[in-house]
């Protein structure tokens, strides 16, 4: 009998997100003879049964395009169980599911609530736990090292600071990436807190021996030495004051006002321009680090992962997430993906050759 498996792409959109739908569903009708049924809009689209059957037509030529052609959304699920009516309202053998962290996070949720499903990651700052790589991530890195690169000749042309804000609130890959790839002297990373003075001394010392620009990339949830300090310090309080209780609505607030205190790009480069008396200009890469064409890295990571997912819901393997690990591709069980973030570690080769050709790193 046929299994009938119902696809959905969730949260941001991403480059290869496309590849990675047309390889799952390639190899669902094709090598394992599934029915596929899409849902337009993410978890909006099957709470909402907005539902399509996919034939081989809707696979073709969306390779190299971007975006995700079944939409997407970013909706907060509390109660689970109209997902699942919809499930079982279409007969669903499964679900997979093409996403992010909160999509990792919900996945789990479901299957606690006996669903079947699969889930693959995507991510454009590369932050999905038990997986090396995340689709997207390949794409928003060319774009962001080629954007420091078109950055570097204004720079050098009106003896300027330009600072390159870069997604990533809670790790680094993609700053630390195109910092490196494209040069910049100056990067900053939410896993190693900054000193505004270390930076500023380490453009006057460029100024010193003549090179009167920099280039400073900056991830969004980067934060100064003095900031991270005051917060750490915050929430030791409040857990001292409530003795080993449950967690309080007061750093819950805390944690709020730190995730909003970290997007400081502006406040950073009015300090940089005092203190290193250059002019200061900012550049927030924003929405661009989405768009476009996947590279081919991308497609081929993607096709990998979309064909995995393809192959263990034929063997009937649910309740995981699609991982690519040290070149191979595999299921990792969603309790070791949901609610985990992968930052950088701060003995990481990139971390430790960005230090030997004397980027700045802020500490």
């Amino acid at each position: 009998m046929k299994k009938h498996i119902g696809i959905l792409t969730a949260d941001g959109d991403s480059p290869g997100l496309n590849a990675a739908i047309r390889a799952f569903g390639k190899a669902a009708l094709g090598e394992y003879g599934f029915d596929v049924t899409g849902f337009l809009d993410g978890f909006h689209g099957l709470l909402t049964d907005q539902a399509m059957p996919m034939e081989s037509s809707h696979f073709s030529g969306i390779l190299t395009a971007g975006g995700t052609t079944l939409g997407t959304s970013r909706e907060h699920i509390g109660d689970v169980s109209p997902l699942l009516a919809t499930c079982e309202r279409h007969k669903l053998d499964g679900l997979v599911c093409f996403g992010g962290r909160d999509t990792q996070n919900l996945a789990l949720r479901l299957k606690q609530a006996g669903l079947n499903i699969i889930t693959l990651p995507k991510s454009i700052t590369n932050h999905i736990a038990g997986t090396d790589h995340c689709i997207g991530f390949d794409s928003a890195l060319t774009i962001a090292a080629e954007s420091i690169d078109r950055l570097h000749s204004t720079a050098h042309s009106h003896h300027r600071i330009i600072l390159v804000e870069m997604m990533g609130e809670d790790s680094g890959w993609l700053t630390l990436g195109a910092g490196i790839a494209g040069g910049a002297d100056v990067i900053l990373i939410p896993e190693i807190p900054y000193h505004v003075e270390q930076v500023a001394a380490a453009v006057r010392e460029r100024s010193r021996k003549g090179k009167r620009f920099s280039l400073v990339a900056v991830s969004q949830g980067a934060i100064s030495e003095e900031d991270s300090r005051f917060f750490q310090k915050a929430r030791q309080i409040n857990r001292d004051l409530r003795e080993g209780s449950e967690e309080t609505e007061v750093e819950q607030q805390l944690l709020e006002i730190e995730n909003e205190f970290t997007e400081k790009t502006i406040d950073l480069a009015h300090r940089l321009q005092i203190a290193t008396r250059l002019e200061t200009r900012i550049t927030i890469l924003g929405f661009l680090q989405r768009g476009g064409s996947p590279t081919a890295t991308d497609r081929l990571l993607a096709t990998m992962l979309g064909t995995t997912a393809a192959r263990l819901a034929a063997e009937g393997m649910f309740g995981v997430m699609a991982a690519s690990q040290a070149g191979q591709f595999v299921p990792v069980a969603l309790e070791e993906v949901a609610g985990k973030n992968k930052m950088v570690p701060l003995d990481h080769a990139w971390i430790q050759s960005a230090r030997a050709v004397g980027t700045c790193l802020g500490d």
